[in-house]
């Protein structure tokens, strides 16, 4: 199965949610906030309907209670 690996800048507890391309990265704005891992899950929800793959597709690899995260996307 093909991989892709994104870098990703997270914005937890916005008031609007999306998905935006920035430089050679997505920044991903979350309504959740950043405890509990509930912006992780929502970020995880969000890219999994952004990339049209399950969530089970989606493992965050690198900063798992950072801003800054790597993410790998099982295609």
């Amino acid at each position: 199965m093909p991989e892709k690996t994104v870098k990703i800048f997270v914005i937890p507890s916005s008031k609007v949610e999306g998905i935006e391309e920035g430089d050679g990265l997505l920044i991903v704005r979350v309504r959740a906030p950043s405890e509990k891992g509930k912006a992780n899950k929502r970020l995880v929800k969000l890219l999994a309907k952004y990339y049209g793959v399950p969530m089970s597709s989606i493992e965050i690899v690198r900063g798992l209670i950072a801003r800054n995260k790597t993410v790998k996307i099982t295609i």
